[in-house]
């Protein structure tokens, strides 16, 4: 006779004794990886479960992917605190959780004063089965045409509205950090300057993006 399976049920929070927080669906963890050589994983919580006498605890997770764990890699424009929501689910024990974290908005991110160890960003959903992201394109900027990376500083043109790493307009950062004004190179003439007002309602129009699922070169407008 086939024992039937014992009962579970649906917890609205559970507290982690060993790291002394409460937990609840929604919530980004830190959880710790089989490999202790590696960073923990991070995850969101879609569901706590626990037996019948509230032990057992089990949190159901979708899991977020660091840009060295998808198909593509690492690239240039990946922010050091990026992460990609991944299609990926899982179940694991509530003891596995090391920490709660916060992954914000890609703009919420860039709005922060300061960036804690356990503050991440998020602005791909990524398909860990074919690497697909979504979305699949993203604006980019300066002359090196790159999506933009938070952890770069970067000076906006006060004529276009572009954005321009300092290396790539022959300037150091601390250049870059005294100026009060800058127009790049394409703004600096009095006749550049007027063509560009002129046009400021088309911009959004001809914004350059960068195709994520295809090699760094390929660019659209």
């Amino acid at each position: 006779m086939v024992k039937a399976k014992a009962p579970r049920r649906t917890l609205d929070s559970y507290a982690v004794k060993h790291i002394n927080k409460i937990i609840k669906a929604g919530d980004c963890v830190l959880m710790r990886p089989a490999d202790q050589s590696k960073p923990q994983y991070v995850s969101r919580i879609e569901r706590i479960e626990a037996d019948a006498r509230g032990g057992n605890v089990k949190v159901h997770v979708r899991w977020y992917y660091r840009p060295e764990e998808s198909i593509g890699g690492r690239r240039q424009f990946h922010g050091s605190k990026e992460l990609f929501l991944s299609d990926h689910y899982d179940v694991q024990s509530a003891d596995t959780i090391e920490g709660k974290c916060t992954v914000h908005s890609f703009k919420s991110y860039t709005k922060l004063d300061a960036v804690g160890n356990d503050d991440f960003f998020c602005r791909f959903e990524y398909n860990s089965s074919t690497g697909a992201f979504n979305p699949d394109r993203v604006a980019v900027y300066c002359k090196c045409e790159m999506p933009y990376n938070p952890d770069d500083l970067m000076v906006q043109c006060e004529g276009c509205s572009d954005w321009f790493h300092p290396a790539c307009i022959e300037m150091t950062a601390e250049e870059a950090k005294r100026l009060d004004h800058f127009f790049c190179e394409s703004c600096s003439s009095e006749g550049q300057k007027k063509l560009q007002n002129s046009h400021a309602a088309s911009r959004h129009s001809d914004t350059k993006v960068f195709l994520l699922h295809c090699c760094p070169s390929s660019f659209f407008r």
